[in-house]
């Protein structure tokens, strides 16, 4: 099924406000099969609006919208979709009640422009906003199916995810079927070289590369007369990638590292603890992300100066004087430490140049060591990363991710 998405507001067109509802939608739309020809942005004029809808209409199945359902003048989404079809807008007094009750309920004054809000085309369906005022409309009309949302993006996700999305696979259940499989330590154009082959040769399923932050994605989508047999496809597919490149594969979907960390350490009921200097806290941050994290995380400590590293981890003076703050022997001793001082099955640390200064010869920015200590194993892991203090970051913790999910699967075998 081809889909269009059309942003609508002139904030857009004059870059006041950067489009990532788009985005959002797409990344979406694509993770569950549907295939998006075409992605417009158009300001807040009636006739514009409507006639970009209407070019939709002769290119897509689905046409999705964002923006421009809210109560001002220059709100225009609901009276385009009416204008393109040829119906007229009725006012919903059920909806205009509901509207009544969120006002009150939020001890608001509702002014009357608010009431456009209750409007609909003719033979359209509202979606609720359970985060806004604004609901979304659904109008399924000749073939074609105009889904309109809030721009607000938390609205619009809320409501995407809520409403639009079960709707949709509902329409294709059986016919389109998705798996994403998530890799790390390959880069994306080794791996489809490694690939190619698979890739040359498949119209059905479809494999798509996608490159996200530090990691590649492969999308396998099936097509197929019922769920059971789109499924077949895709594991079949799957198998051969897998036979080719598993070792890169950390998991699926929509799971990154973080999350996967986090379930395997709940299987293995193991604790960890974390010592940062160059990421700051980062990767604390990432490991708490995850609901649930407090079964398993202890605590994290951040240790920038030397003196911080010898007396709360323990790091040799020794040490920190005859191999400096960024080493493997301080990292290890930095993991080691945290993990004695939390009381954990596991200690993480990462220690490096972040950048942009600080670097030197022998110790160009972008240079980290990781060390991982797990009961009485320990080793550490030397990363050359870029003169991107932001990149050098988030790679570090995605690195310290990668290894101790390696750990918690292979064991010492790295």
């Amino acid at each position: 099924m081809i889909v269009e998405i059309i942003s609508i507001g002139t904030e857009l067109l004059l870059g006041d406000i950067i489009d990532t509802n788009s985005a959002y939608i797409a990344e979406k739309l694509t993770e569950n099969g549907f295939d998006i020809h075409y992605v417009s942005t158009v300001g807040d004029n009636l006739a514009r609006i409507t006639a970009t809808i209407k070019r939709a209409q002769q290119r897509a199945d689905i046409i999705i919208t964002t923006g421009g359902l809210g109560p001002t003048d220059d709100d225009l989404t609901r009276e385009a979709i009416a204008a393109s079809m040829g119906l007229e807008l009725k006012k919903d007094e059920r909806l205009l009640t509901a509207i009544k009750n969120y006002f009150r309920e939020k001890n608001y004054s509702m002014t009357v422009n608010n009431e456009k809000q209750a409007c609909l085309p003719e033979g359209a369906t509202e979606i609720p906003n359970e985060k806004g005022t604004a609901p979304g409309i659904l109008l399924e009309r000749d073939d074609i199916i105009i889904i309109s949302m809030p721009g607000v993006p938390g609205e619009m996700k809320d409501m995407l995810e809520r409403k639009v999305l079960p709707y949709l696979k509902e329409l294709s259940a059986g016919l389109i079927q998705s798996r994403v499989l998530n890799f790390f330590g390959i880069g994306e154009s080794s791996l489809e070289m490694e690939i190619k082959d698979i890739l040359d040769k498949q119209t059905n399923p479809t494999i798509a590369l996608l490159a996200g932050k530090g990691e590649v994605k492969i999308r396998i989508t099936s097509k197929a007369s019922s769920k059971e047999k789109a499924g077949e496809l895709i594991a079949a597919v799957e198998k051969g990638i897998r036979e080719r490149v598993g070792e890169y594969v950390y998991g699926s979907d929509d799971k990154g590292l973080a999350v996967v960390v986090a379930e395997l350490l709940k299987e293995k009921g193991l604790s960890i603890a974390t010592a940062e200097s160059c990421t700051g806290g980062l990767l604390g941050d990432r490991i708490t992300n995850i609901a649930g994290s407090s079964e398993y995380f202890q605590g994290g400590v951040i240790v920038y100066s030397n003196q911080v590293k010898h007396e709360l981890l323990g790091v040799e003076e020794n040490t920190l004087k005859k191999y400096g703050a960024v080493s493997a022997e301080t990292a290890q001793e930095m993991a080691e430490g945290i993990k004695d001082n939390m009381s954990t099955d596991i200690g993480i640390a990462i220690t490096g140049i972040a950048g942009p200064g600080g670097g030197s010869q022998g110790k160009p920015v972008g240079l980290v060591y990781l060390g991982l200590a797990i009961d009485d194993y320990s080793q550490t892991f030397k990363l050359k990363l870029r003169n991107d203090r932001a990149w050098n970051k988030w790679m570090s913790t995605q690195y310290a991710l990668y290894y101790l999910y390696r750990y918690l699967v292979n064991g010492q075998e790295f």
